[in-house]
C-alpha cells in the first residue's frame, strides 16, 4: 500500500561494509567480507542492487580504513551504475547505528535507507516494496522475515492483531520467529534519534534501539516478507555457501539475474541501453557478461 507523501529531499542510501568479519576467518583476514564472491559477483553487489531498485542514487559506502581502497577500485565513483558514491571509514565497529554518526553531515536532514553489506534480498515485486518505503514521509520502515534461528537477530514481538509491540536484540527466548532484516528506511529525523542511542552491554550502538525509538513513537512500520521471498545473511561459511547456491540456481534455472547493479540500473533508467551493452561486452567472457548481453538484446518488460 502506497503511503501519503509530501515534498521531501530524495532518499539517500548507506551501504555499511565495515566490521572485521570474524565469523568468516580465515577468509576475511586478508579481504573484506563484502568483497568475497557470492557465486558470480562480489557480495556487495547484492545490497547495492537493492538500493538501486529503491530508486536511490546518492549512496555512501562505509568501510574499514584498511579496505576502503579495494572498494573504490571495485566500484569507482558510481558512474557505471548511474549513481554517486561517497566513501567514509568506520574506525572501529561500534554498532550499526554508528553509521548515522559517521554520515550525519552528508545526510543533512534527508530521509535515508541503510543496508548491511552482507544482505541479499530477492522477491517478486521487490522494487515496488522498496519504493513504497522510500515514499513514506514520516517514520521508519523495516522488513521482517521468518527464520528458524531467531535468537541470532533482532526479533519482532507482535500482538494478536499483528501489530509490532517490541523489537528484542538476540533474545534468549524469542517472542516470535520474525527477524528484522538488515534493510532499514528512516525519515529525516534519523540522525537526531541516533544521537539518543546509548551503547548496549556489548558496547555497541544497536540498530534495534534506534528502531525502538520509532516504535515507541508509533511510527515504525514492520513489513513482513511473504513466502516466496528470500533473505540471506551471508555472514557465516554456511550462509555464504547457501547464498551462492541460491543465486546459481535462480540464474541457471530461470535465466533471471540476481544482484546485478548494472541490470537494476538499466531497469530503473539510471543508465542507457548503450551503457548496458558496453558493460556486457567488456565482460562477455563471463557468465555475468553474457547475461547482461542477453538483457540488452531482449530489452523486454521490467521483471525485477
Amino acid at each position: 500500500m502506497l503511503k501519503e507523501t509530501t515534498d521531501q529531499p530524495p532518499t539517500k542510501g548507506i551501504l555499511l561494509s565495515g566490521g572485521s568479519g570474524t565469523r568468516l576467518y580465515p577468509m576475511t583476514l586478508a579481504v573484506s567480507k563484502q568483497l568475497l564472491p557470492v557465486y558470480d559477483k562480489p557480495m556487495i553487489y547484492y545490497p547495492l542492487t537493492t538500493l538501486i531498485l529503491a530508486g536511490i542514487r546518492d549512496i555512501m559506502i562505509i568501510t574499514t580504513p584498511d579496505d576502503q581502497a579495494q572498494f573504490q577500485r571495485l566500484l569507482g565513483t558510481g558512474e557505471q551504475f548511474g549513481v554517486t558514491f561517497t566513501y567514509r571509514v568506520q574506525p572501529k565497529p561500534e554498532g550499526i547505528a554508528q553509521a548515522f554518526h559517521i554520515a550525519e553531515d552528508w545526510i543533512n536532514g534527508a530521509p535515508c535507507a541503510l543496508i548491511l553489506g552482507d544482505n541479499l534480498i530477492f522477491a517478486d515485486g521487490l522494487r515496488h516494496m522498496l519504493r513504497d518505503a522510500t515514499q513514506r514521509s514520516h517514520g521508519a520502515t523495516v522488513f521482517a522475515y521468518q527464520v528458524r534461528d531467531p535468537e541470532r537477530y533482532g526479533v519482532v514481538a507482535f500482538d494478536e492483531a499483528g501489530r509490532a509491540l517490541d523489537i528484542i536484540e538476540k533474545p534468549v527466548t524469542p517472542p516470535s520467529q520474525w527477524a528484522v532484516t538488515g534493510l532499514y528506511f528512516y525519515d529525516g529525523r534519523v540522525c537526531d534519534f541516533a544521537r539518543r542511542v546509548r551503547p548496549s552491554d556489548r558496547g555497541e550502538l544497536e540498530i534495534t534501539d534506534l528502531n525502538r525509538i520509532y516504535l515507541e513513537e508509533g511510527t515504525l512500520e514492520v513489513d513482513r516478507l511473504a513466502r516466496g521471498c528470500a533473505w540471506l545473511d551471508a555472514g557465516t561459511p554456511d550462509s555464504l555457501m547457501q547464498a551462492g547456491t541460491f543465486v546459481q540456481a535462480i540464474q541457471s534455472r530461470q535465466g533471471l539475474l540476481v544482484g546485478s547493479p548494472t541490470e537494476a540500473a538499466y531497469r530503473m533508467g539510471f543508465i542507457s541501453h548503450a551503457q548496458l551493452l558496453e558493460t556486457g561486452t567488456r565482460m562477455k567472457k563471463t557468465p555475468l557478461g553474457q547475461m547482461l548481453l542477453y538483457v540488452a538484446a531482449e530489452s523486454g518488460p521490467v521483471v525485477v
